[in-house]
């Protein structure tokens, strides 16, 4: 196999495996960041529907695309990180 074959093969596995925040999640480092579902479905190069039905959990994303929205997504996180449970509401 050559080299160029492997690295395609490793990033193809990558992009099925790329782990996802919950839908609730994704919609709120997407508010987080300022962004709408539009501005998201143009960057992914998808439908604006498909950004909702990602973040209402009635779909998932598939790769190619799914690679990229998690790469967004943890781009999203490290920015703006999930709020701490409060320990004296528990």
């Amino acid at each position: 196999m050559k080299q160029h074959d492997i690295g395609a093969s490793v990033d193809s596995l990558l992009a099925r495996s790329a782990s996802l925040p919950s839908p609730a999640e994704r919609a709120r480092l997407r508010r987080a960041g300022g962004f709408t579902q539009a501005e998201f479905a143009e960057a992914l190069g998808v439908h604006r529907v498909q950004v909702a039905r990602w973040e209402s959990g009635r779909a998932e994303p598939r790769p190619p695309h799914k690679q990229e929205y998690a790469r967004l997504l943890q781009g999203l996180a490290a920015k703006h990180p999930a709020p701490e449970p409060d320990p004296v509401a528990g």
